[in-house]
């Protein structure tokens, strides 16, 4: 296939007429046309299919050959895909479903061999990796990195096992992705002797620049409750930065103002994107995102072209002769609308239409809990009045601060404050060991009912948040019925989503999964709540790896202390 057309060179830049020709799904020859008034045969613009190099599919609540289906009509060709999320419920049977899965479709899934499962000892997990297991996904052509090491206090502290899957990552040249949050100092010198490259957890441009001056590559990362983008590609903080750099007067203005324009970090990616935002967009929403908040638009697409390209070793990202003819053709750098998307020099959206089906998959049941009952909710207390540990949570971070509050208590069960927004929360297992752990929570702003999930970062037990402990008992037996997935429950309404491929998935296609979500958004709105994505920033109070304060099936945990942590105070 041979045709001309105005492509963007991500090399240098620019943009130029030239003749593409592709055979068998790669550019062979890209020639720039110097006659002015020579035919074009494309109208728009070719930019190189869009990457996300950091992103857990399973958050997504879609398989991957699902995913893929609406991410093409978005630009995204490709994705370095972590799976940690389903090899904690079922280790590399998980992992392995989901590389065939992905074969399924043509799409471009590059995975990371998840590095810590569990990701802490402190919680029930289904599954465990460790070192021999590693390799044997590391030797796999689709593995491309060691995924995120968020055991940075195993690499602090040169936990043997940790340190023998880096060494591991080393041994067969895979990167090393790194999850490092607020880490500094000494410590984060230690973390980064190990050749831990990438880091997707800044939340500040200051930690970011900091981690940035010691080599690291950055990941800006704009997903559904994460939105980090804001704060990294701070116009006034890009701009006090340069100013300093130009403390002694050797930089000229022109430059300068071109510096304050880039991005200074590497990548733009999702990390967790759930199904009602994926509707509406994917990188090339952050794309026109990162313009607005003053990024050059041709370095934003760099960060999800030929960057992550050229850090994974991957063989496309840029339209030159070699690489893979992984393509999107828009209208103009200003509106950006997606008018075609190609993979491997075929059409696979046409502006209107996906060009490939997807079919039902089968998996196995992994929801091994028993029913639970009111009083498994219940927090004891001898007394009228206690003080207890709160985790705060707060709208778009993952990031939990910990407070205390004065709670009444009646018949011995220490009541939640509806008014002071202090509500239940609770981590049930579900790998059959039948552990439930309770502790209290601020910024969900329910008034009454519970909503319980069995997306629950990262070993994906039952999380639940509720006022009362029946509606929580509610909540968490009807995702055990449906072999995982969410639920709404109060005394006027009640619905779920069900997933039952590992508790993660669905069968069903993203707008299909998206409406469902939807409606259930609009439920849990009615019962009070503020919070834009309340099931992922939910699922995320369990993720123990992220400061300062959560909760899994085995208590209240200090994520900045490493160490549980009591509900009642003293």
């Amino acid at each position: 296939m041979t045709f001309t057309a105005y492509i963007l060179d991500v090399l240098t830049d620019s943009v130029y007429p030239a003749r593409i020709t592709i055979d068998g799904g790669v550019f062979s020859e890209i020639v720039p046309i110097a006659d002015e008034n020579a035919e074009i045969d494309v109208e728009g613009l070719l930019v190189p299919g869009f990457i996300d190099s950091h992103i857990h599919i399973e958050s997504s609540m879609l398989t991957p050959a699902q995913f893929a289906k609406i991410a093409v009509r978005h630009g995204t060709t490709s994705v370095v895909c972590d799976p940690h999320e389903i090899a904690n419920v079922c280790g590399i049977e998980g992992i392995e479903f989901m590389i065939d899965n992905a074969s399924q479709v043509p799409f471009n899934f590059y995975f990371s061999a998840p590095s810590c499962v569990p990701a802490t000892s402190f919680e029930t997990s289904g599954a465990v990796l460790n070192a021999d297991e590693i390799e044997f996904l590391l030797k796999k052509d689709e593995v491309v990195a060691l995924g995120e090491m968020m055991n940075f206090p195993g690499v602090i502290n040169g936990d043997e096992e940790v340190l023998r899957k880096l060494e591991l990552a080393r041994k067969y040249n895979k990167p090393i992705d790194g999850h490092a949050p607020l880490l500094s100092g000494r410590e984060l010198d230690k973390y980064l002797e190990q050749y831990i490259i990438t880091d997707h957890e800044c939340i500040s441009f200051s930690e970011a620049i900091t981690k940035k001056q010691k080599g690291m590559k950055i990941m800006v990362r704009d997903g559904s409750s994460a939105k980090d983008m804001e704060a990294l590609f701070d116009f006034n903080e890009r701009l006090d930065y340069w100013k300093n750099q130009d403390s002694f007067g050797i930089i000229p203005t022109e430059v300068l103002e071109r510096r304050i324009n880039s991005p200074i970090f590497d990548f733009i990616v999702s990390d967790d994107k759930h199904p009602n935002d994926l509707i509406n967009g994917h990188l090339n929403e952050s794309i026109k995102k990162a313009r607005d908040l003053g990024v050059d638009i041709i370095k934003a697409i760099e960060m999800v072209t030929v960057n992550p390209a050229a850090h994974y070793n991957l063989d496309a990202g840029a339209i030159v002769t070699g690489a893979k003819a992984d393509f999107v053709i828009i209208d103009n750098l200003n509106d950006f609308n997606i008018l075609k998307t190609y993979v491997a020099g075929e059409c696979v959206f046409d502006g209107e239409d996906v060009s490939f089906d997807v079919g039902d998959i089968t998996f196995k049941d992994t929801m091994n809990a028993s029913k639970k009952q009111p009083e498994d909710f219940d927090v004891l207390y001898d007394g009228d009045e206690c003080r207890v540990n709160v985790i705060e949570c707060f709208n778009g971070e993952l990031f939990t601060q910990k407070t205390t509050a004065n709670l009444y208590c009646v018949d011995g069960k220490v009541q939640p404050d509806i008014y002071a927004d202090v509500l239940k929360i609770a981590v049930v297992d579900r790998y059959g060991k039948n552990n439930v752990a309770n502790a209290f929570i601020k910024g969900f702003g329910l008034k009454k009912g519970a909503i319980a999930s069995s997306i629950a970062h990262d070993s994906h037990n039952i999380v639940v948040v509720g006022y009362d402990s029946k509606m929580m008992a509610d909540a968490v037996n009807r995702v055990i019925e449906n072999k995982g997935g969410i639920s709404v429950v109060s005394e006027d309404f009640a619905d779920s989503l069900s997933l039952p491929i590992a508790g993660l998935m669905s069968n069903e296609d993203a707008f299909a999964v998206a409406k469902k979500l939807a409606i259930l958004h609009k439920m849990v709105a009615a019962l009070g709540c503020k919070l834009d994505a309340p099931f992922m920033t939910m699922a995320f109070m369990a993720l123990l790896v992220i400061p300062s304060i959560k909760i899994s099936d085995k208590g209240l945990f200090d994520g900045e202390n490493f160490e549980f942590m009591d509900v009642i105070v003293n």
